[in-house]
Order: structure tokens, then sequence, then C-alpha cells
């Protein structure tokens, strides 16, 4: 049945047994048989994406951004003719996802630098919290990954011989603040700079300083002292906010230090300072910022906000490069897939590098790298694409992430059906729930599954999981409702609790689910033996961008199974079958 908005909502109480997360062995048929009906199985997922901006780049041009999608907060390296970058991961399993190009502009993911449950564990945390802006580098045939585990391990170094993996199990870095990276210096030394508190007691919300300290590489510990290079960012004065996210470099005679400064809306920016030793004193450009779309018009169609975390790379043919982070709302603000990695040159004049005008906006196409072409990969990240994943390999592909670190298995892969079996709930921080997704990756997408799942008792859930968060979601997919049978679209919205938007009667066990996303509005189709129906039409999804659901992530779109328990929800009746 469609949703209206004239609608009653109500409280009821519905009585449900415990979530069910243990899938180990167990010895009696009740218990098995109880396990059963906590599966569901998935024989395909389908994702069909496009941009709501209309770009085509000429074959001298790239598209803009390089990884569409939940991907913040880039760190680049170079290694002879090929390139690495990472990622943000926060409380998401597998995390810190690792990119490979040769042109800059075409990436395939090689792996994920979290991979073991043992390496971290985010039980407990938001899904804002645990891992922030990692930084990647390489020296003496060994790559470091340095980042911040905001809630658990705190900062960290991992190391690994290939960037594909294994890589190491953090070892802890002994100092306060986050944003860490690594300055490999041309001298012989390594040293760390990141983002923590200043000297001084804040004058201000946001008063923030970046430090530098000396990195023993053998050892990967730091040493010596521990030296403050920026108080507050550009101007102290004008109180300048959240100067984080930094990287240095020497070019010449110089050494460089790039940040972020202005916070992670639309008054982000990036901004440079320089210097003739390592532990300043840092001048900064009188033209900072040097990159930044806070001065444009708010309404202008098809913007590009929020730009800014960068961080350079130089080409083995002398260019230099940046990958940064910045956002496209679908709405004056809004924005459900978060924000995602770009890629500008880096003009050098006067001994100083910027990435773009004051008041010019970031391109959708421009011209590409003189590096050698690469081929668009099989399932690329940037433009529009499709993919389906009949899930008929061994093992699921680098891009599916789950919800915190899992505490045992529950998923596995049985000849194209992926077979989910209930974990925890969503909402619920302390237990891992059977959820695998996917990103987002555009405005406008379709994503289907298709689902055989019998629930057992009301509250049974399986099916396709829009996540921004645990309070910020929605769920669409079997369930069982006063003892019936349904298809249902249940939304949390900024809450503790569910909303129940609409139900129909199934009377199979086998059903096909569509959601179709249009920037901040959805549709919702299901198909049983052949006849396709719509159960809910021009849903408003705004509770699933930024704006509304608040945090750094952006929505994940994936397959979910859980048992129920007792809980308090709302619904309406109207809604009923």
């Amino acid at each position: 049945m469609k949703y209206t908005p004239q609608i009653i909502t109500v409280l009821a109480i519905v009585a449900l047994s415990a979530c069910v997360s243990n899938i180990s062995n167990v010895g009696n048929s009740q218990r098995m048989a109880s396990e059963r009906t906590a599966e569901a199985r998935f024989d395909r997922f389908t994702y069909e994406g496009r941009s709501q901006e209309v770009v085509q780049p000429g074959p001298a041009e790239y598209r803009n951004p390089i990884l569409s999608g939940y991907y913040p907060d880039p760190s680049i390296t170079r290694v002879g003719d090929d390139y690495f970058l990472v990622n943000s991961s926060f409380t998401n399993f597998p995390g810190i996802p690792v990119f490979h190009s040769k042109d800059l502009v075409n990436w395939e993911q090689i792996g994920n630098a979290i991979s073991r449950p043992s390496q971290f564990n985010f039980k407990g945390l938001s899904s804002s919290r645990g891992i922030y802006a990692p930084d990647i580098s390489y020296h003496d045939d060994l790559f470091y990954i340095v980042s911040t585990c905001v809630g658990c391990a705190g900062n960290f170094v991992m190391t690994a011989s290939n960037p594909a993996g294994p890589w190491s199990d953090p070892k802890p870095l002994k100092f306060g603040g986050i944003d860490p990276s690594i300055f490999w210096d041309k001298e012989g030394k390594a040293y760390i700079v990141n983002n923590g508190d200043p000297i001084e007691t804040p004058r201000y919300d946001g008063h923030r300083a970046i430090w530098v300290q000396e990195f023993d590489a053998n050892n990967l510990t730091l040493i010596g002292e521990r030296t403050l290079i920026i108080n507050g960012g550009v101007d102290l004065a004008k109180k300048p906010i959240w100067i984080e996210g930094p990287h240095m470099f020497k070019r010449g005679n110089f050494y460089y230090l790039i940040a972020a400064e202005g916070g992670t809306g639309d008054q982000h920016s990036e901004v440079v300072f320089r210097s003739t030793s390592v532990r300043g004193p840092f001048k900064p450009f009188e033209n900072n910022p040097i990159l930044s779309q806070r001065n444009l018009a708010t309404n202008r169609p098809n913007a590009v906000t929020s730009a800014g975390h960068a961080k350079f790379v130089e080409t083995q043919n002398g260019e230099w490069w940046a990958t940064f982070l910045a956002t496209r709302p679908y709405d004056q603000g809004y924005y459900n897939i978060g924000r995602e990695t770009f890629l500008l040159p880096v003009t050098w004049k006067e001994g100083w590098p910027s990435l773009l005008e004051n008041g010019k906006p970031i391109p959708f196409a421009a011209p590409k790298p003189n590096l050698p072409a690469q081929s668009r990969p099989v399932h690329p990240f940037s433009g529009d694409f499709a993919y389906v994943d009949e899930f008929t390999g061994t093992h699921l592909s680098d891009e599916w992430i789950g919800i915190r670190t899992p505490t045992t298995p529950f998923y596995t892969l049985e000849k194209g059906t992926l077979v989910l079996t209930a974990g925890g709930q969503l909402g619920d921080l302390q237990t891992p729930p059977a959820f695998i997704g996917r990103r987002q990756q555009h405005h406008i997408a379709t994503v289907s599954t298709n689902l055989s799942y019998r629930p057992t008792q009301d509250g049974d859930r399986a099916g396709l999981v829009a996540y921004q968060s645990d309070e910020s979601y929605l769920f669409y997919g079997l369930t069982k409702i006063s003892g019936r049978t349904v298809v249902a679209l249940y939304t949390r919205a900024k809450a503790t609790q569910d909303v129940l938007v609409a139900s129909a009667p199934v009377t199979d066990q086998f059903i096909a689910l569509t959601i179709h996303t249009n920037g901040g509005n959805m549709t919702f189709d299901y198909t049983v033996k052949g006849h396709t129906s719509q159960l809910a039409s021009n849903i408003d999804a705004t509770f699933l961008s930024t704006r509304k659901a608040t945090g750094f992530t952006g929505t994940i779109i994936g397959l979910y199974v859980c048992k129920s328990r007792e809980e308090t929800m709302l619904f309406r009746p109207t809604d009923m079958p």
C-alpha cells in the first residue's frame, strides 16, 4: 500500500524474542531448526547509478570526482610509476580501503588495510568514530599507514611490504590529537605531523594546532622533542577553526605544510605554509586558501562544496597533483552519499602552490595528467556505472563492508547465494549486525536484490538496508507483523525507534526488492511470482543526508537479517494489510 502523509501514529509494544548472534554448532534439532529460520539467502545484488550533473569529458579529459561516494580524507603516495591511495573508514569493517592507479584517474581497489578482526575492535563506537584520516607513504621497500582510531586505539602505525596487504597489527603511537602523517626528509630523518591541542588554553571552540616530532622508522616510535609549528591556523587573530589533516613535503629549499582549515562543512578549505626548517617558523601564503568553494553562490546548480583535506603528489614527469575531499549536494546542503575524492593539478608560482583560483568552481571535467593512458577498470569508481554481484566467487570483493568489527562469521557464499545468519540489531552498538553492503555512489541510483526468507515471529527481518548511522537508516524487506508475513518499509530518522511507513501482505518467501533513489526522494518496488508492485513512492529520504543525520560518513546500501527482540516501535495502522 502506498504511503500517504495523512497518518495516525500510535505507539505499539511488540513482544519479541532476543537477537541471535551465535552460529556455532549445536547438538539438538530444535536449536538447529531455529538457526535455519535465522538465515536469509540473497542470490543477486545489482546497482546502477548516474550523476545528477551531466558531464561528457573529452578524450584527453578526466572526470571528477575520481572516487564517487563515501571516500573521504584521501591520502596518496607514488612508488615509481604506481600510485596508491587510502581513505577514512570510521567503524566500517573491513576498513581503510587501498586503491591503485597508473594515471591518477582510473582507480581499482586492491585491498583493505584493516582486514582482520584482531586489528581493531569497534565495539560500542558510533558510526562516525573509529578510523580518521589515514595517511599512506612509502620508504625503503615498506609501506606505512599512520592514522587515529577515535574511541579505541588512538594514534597508530601499520606497515606492509605489499599495499594490497596483509598489513601489520597496529602499533600505538604515544601522542595526543588526530590526523598524523609521515614526512620522509631527504636529509635522512622522518617526522610525524598531526593536529593536536594548542600549547595554551584554547582561545575559542575549534582552536587547534599542528605539531611535529621525529619518527624512528626502525622501532616505529617517536623520539626527541615535540614542536608546535602552527597555532590556530593562517591568522590566529581571525580565530580560524579546525586546522587538521596536515601533510609536509620539501620542494627546493623550502619545507611546505598543507592543512585543512574551516571545519568539514561549507567553510572547509586548504591552506599552505612554508619554512626553511622542519620545525619552523612557518609563514602562511598571503593568498590562502589555495582551495575552497565557500565564496561561491550557495544556490548555484550542481554545486561542489566543502572542498579541502588535500595531499599532494609529484608525478614521475615532474607534475604536481592533489587529491582532496569535496561534496556534491542534490539540494542546498543536502547530500546522502558522503564526502568524495576529487583531483586537481597543483600550479606553482613564485614558490607557492595553488589548486584553484578564488571564486572558481571545481570542474567536473579537466585535462588528464601527463601519464600513460590506463583503460577504464571493469568496476569503475567514477562517472556513471552499473554492476551486478551474483555471489559466484569464493569470497566477497573488497568493496563490501559491514558495521563494526564482527565477533563471529555471519555470512557464507554457497554457489551463487550469499547466506546471512542473524546477528545483532541495527542500533545496538555492542553486537555487530548481520549486514554487508556497498557504498551508494550516486544520488540517482537503483539497487535491487533477490531474497529468500521466511520470518517465523513478529519482528524477524531480512532485506535491504540503507544505512547512514545507527540512528538514521531504513529497512526494506520481509518481516512479520501481527503474525502475518509482509513486505515492509521502516525508517529511523535521527531517532532510537523505527517508524513503519508502509507494508503489504505476501504469501511467498521469494521476493525481489528494488529501491530507486533520486537525491532526497526514494521509491520502493517489489516483485513476487513475476508480478511487480510499488510499496511506497516519493518517500522523503533527506533523513539519510549528512545535514540531518550528522556525522562524517555516507550511505551504505546492503543486505541484512535479524531475529526479533522485545522493543518499542512506532507504526501506522492505516498501512497495515
